[in-house]
């Protein structure tokens, strides 16, 4: 009998609250839809469902707690009040995930109004991660072993005189887990670790919680209002919610190429940078930074946030490449939450569809800078890329 539950509301990334925030004032009508991708065909035991079923029923008992919104007034004054009153009053609706189990295979689903289903999607993977190394009884190192790497890692990445976060709330190991490596990044001599995605634990060990938006924002854009308006239409309703705050953009959802055509000056000025989460990342600092130089910008005053798949060897090759060209800072995930003597999980949930008004469904998809991680609809892909202009 499992016993995985979350603890806390505010157990998420922190870009889920800050586009839910932004869904709430913009969209409050628009239903769509999420799908788990089991990229790394990992393996579900029998009952894995069912248990899966009660994790997520028991997160209908989940309230925000006067602590948690002081918390978030005062961590974040931009987030409007109002929302947070809504968010206090906010619980999940478990009916809104559909579960289903075919021998291994796992199908999970999440359909309902954007503004209330946009939560789902971190604590879902989150959940399935840690019942599947709990199910399938794989042992993970100890505890003094996992801070022992933690604390290396931060002595090493304090060497490089870089400032990084905690991305891995997604694919953490477990709950303790992404604990124990927090409080160890906290502990670290020197560290230059400034925050976490995971609100919960930015909020639980005094650091800052760190975010702006996911591709979703992005994807939906481009089901609403279509390819060619979408990174557009994205960035202009951002910056309608946020005035200038959380300026950090996502760039690749419909590749970089097609992202910095429609990043123009307004844009290069107004946001403080960009985060870079696919293909490779040293062609990427060469397009930015030759982006903010052909719009009259110093890119020394801007900053990328590195957050593809990031080890310590990457972090260091991206470092000195990038030295006296550009501000950067890193988001590592799996490499500090899920490095425990086991194979880390390649798992993802993605909106998959937005309703029209007529009750049809428009399929969503994302073209990354990696062909291999182009999602959604083969038809729709195809689609995006003549409208685009994309060329493999």
């Amino acid at each position: 009998m499992s016993e995985v539950r979350l603890k806390s509301i505010l157990d998420n990334d922190f870009y889920k609250i800050t586009m839910q925030n932004a869904v709430v004032k913009l969209f409050p009508s628009q239903i769509v839809k999420y799908e788990f991708i089991n990229r790394g065909k990992h393996h579900f035991p029998e009952g894995f469902a069912e248990e899966l079923r009660k994790a997520v029923n028991a997160m209908a008992e989940l309230k925000l707690t006067r602590d948690e919104k002081k918390y978030m007034a005062k961590t974040c004054p931009y987030i409007d009040l109002p929302y947070l009153d809504f968010l206090e009053g906010y619980h999940y609706d478990p009916s809104e995930v559909h579960i289903f189990q075919d021998e291994n295979e796992l199908k999970v689903s999440v359909e309902g109004l954007w503004y209330r289903t946009i939560l789902w999607e971190v604590p879902l993977l989150a959940l399935i991660s840690e019942l599947h190394y709990e199910m399938n009884k794989m042992e993970r190192n100890s505890n003094e072993i996992v801070i022992q790497k933690t604390l290396e890692k931060a002595s090493q990445l304090n060497k490089l005189g870089v400032t990084f976060a905690e991305f891995g709330t997604r694919r953490r190991h477990s709950y303790k887990v992404q604990d124990l490596v927090v409080d160890s990044l906290i502990k670290s001599q020197n560290s230059k670790f400034i925050g976490s995605s995971n609100v919960h634990f930015a909020m639980k060990y005094g650091v800052k919680p760190i975010g702006t938006h996911a591709h979703e924002w992005f994807m939906f854009h481009a089901a609403e209002y279509g390819f060619k308006m979408a990174n557009e239409l994205a960035l202009e309703h951002w910056v309608d919610v946020y005035r200038g705050d959380l300026g950090v953009a996502l760039s690749d959802t419909y590749t970089t190429d097609v992202f910095f055509q429609q990043f123009d000056k307004k844009f290069a000025k107004l946001f403080d940078g960009v985060r870079h989460d696919s293909g490779d990342p040293l062609e990427f600092a060469d397009k930015t930074i030759a982006h903010y130089q052909n719009n009259g910008i110093n890119p020394l005053f801007k900053y990328i946030i590195f957050s593809d798949g990031l080890n310590l060897e990457k972090v260091e090759d991206i470092t000195k490449y990038c030295e006296g060209k550009i501000g950067i800072s890193f988001g590592i995930g799996t490499n500090l939450t899920n490095d425990v003597g086991l194979k880390p999980m390649n798992i993802v949930m993605k909106l998959i569809g937005v309703q029209a008004n007529n009750g049809e469904w428009i399929p969503t998809v994302k073209l990354s800078d990696e062909r291999g991680k182009y999602t959604g609809d083969p038809k729709m892909i195809e689609l995006a890329k003549e409208f685009l202009r994309i060329k493999d």
